[in-house]
């Protein structure tokens, strides 16, 4: 089994940066497309972006430009660098893994973490606010 640990979230002002850690203790990781996905308040969980096992990355469309993913594979980790951060932005951010087909078949869902993925991490709060 892959377990998954997210760091990295904290209470930030608008305009902000923050590096979001997920971390697996599982050598198989570099097996697995790894996912960001989040939910704010009151709404679905989204993907926010992912990262193929070969490398190759996704982002949300509105997020281009601000976040960007890379993995670490040497080190079982997967990392979501997000800078000029806004209110909007403020959610739980989960990563999660599985065959990368899977996780772009999961652009959004219900509730995180979803049973439609295999492995998730406990998530980790971050709060853009003034």
């Amino acid at each position: 089994a892959v377990t998954l640990e997210e760091t990295g979230g904290a209470s930030v002002q608008p305009g902000g940066a923050l590096t979001l850690s997920c971390t697996s203790q599982t050598e198989i990781f570099s097996d697995y497309g790894v996912a960001w996905y989040r939910q704010g308040p009151g709404t679905e969980c989204e993907l926010v972006s992912a990262i193929s096992e070969d490398g190759t990355t996704y982002y949300k469309h509105s997020l281009k430009g601000r976040f960007t993913i890379s993995r670490d594979n040497s080190k079982n980790t997967v990392s979501l660098q997000m800078n000029s951060l806004k209110p909007e932005d403020t959610a739980v951010y989960y990563c999660a893994a599985d065959s990368s087909h899977l996780i772009y078949a999961w652009t959004s869902m219900d509730d995180c973490p979803h049973p439609g993925l295999a492995y998730w991490g406990q998530g980790t709060q971050v709060t853009v606010s003034s």
